[in-house]
């Protein structure tokens, strides 16, 4: 991945203060609590704060990301709140999980470059068991317009690095959708989301 890429997301996790906050996104947590607690894998999981929630519930989680002074704040965040998390860097292909090791994969506001997207959803899908949830949520296509209105909602400012609900049809094929859908959502998470924005929800079981 660019090193231009890797540093953008340093100098945003570099400062004391937590860039989407310390607590866990609202959707995740309404899909954990419902779920029996298993292994759980969090890409591109920054500073921590999904991750960290994941493992207060009893799951045993694994996490990466390109960014080290994201891994640093998430074990910090770990540390504060007394669990455990397995915080790799690195990209998915240079890391030694196991086909089928997860019961479940969160993908929080995982917006990686345009031109691999839809080819890292497609190369997590062998390490999800078979009937293992993911849980999804990232911005819309139509985030755009937000983003026009209230700057301080975040999230990219290309269209090609939003997702629609066709995307994720066809990123997860071989899932029973439980929940997909775009919803506008009124964003709360620490310094760079906040506001009304557009995003798209998916829950799906793998076939």
């Amino acid at each position: 991945m660019a090193e231009n890429w890797t540093s953008k997301w340093n100098d945003r996790y570099r400062d004391k203060e937590f860039a989407y906050g310390e607590q866990p996104n609202a959707f995740l947590k309404e899909q954990l609590e419902r779920l029996v607690p298993g292994k759980i894998l969090f890409p591109a999981e920054g500073e921590g704060r999904n991750a960290v929630y994941a493992a207060q519930l009893g799951w045993s989680v694994s996490a990466y990301d390109i960014s080290r002074e994201g891994q640093k704040k998430a074990l910090q965040l770990a540390q504060k709140n007394n669990v455990l998390i397995d915080y790799q860097i690195g990209e998915l292909e240079t890391l030694n999980y196991q086909d089928e090791q997860f019961d479940a994969i969160a993908l929080i506001y995982a917006h990686f470059p345009p031109a691999i997207k839809s080819a890292i959803h497609m190369a997590l899908d062998k390490y999800l068991r078979k009937g293992g949830t993911v849980i999804f949520e990232a911005f819309s296509k139509t985030h755009i317009d937000y983003i026009a209105k209230n700057e301080n909602v975040g999230g990219p400012r290309d269209i090609e690095s939003l997702f629609s609900v066709e995307e994720i049809k066809s990123d997860f094929m071989n899932y029973n959708i439980i929940e997909l859908k775009e919803s506008e959502i009124l964003l709360h998470e620490g310094i760079y989301h906040n506001g009304l924005g557009s995003v798209i929800r998916f829950l799906g079981r793998k076939q």
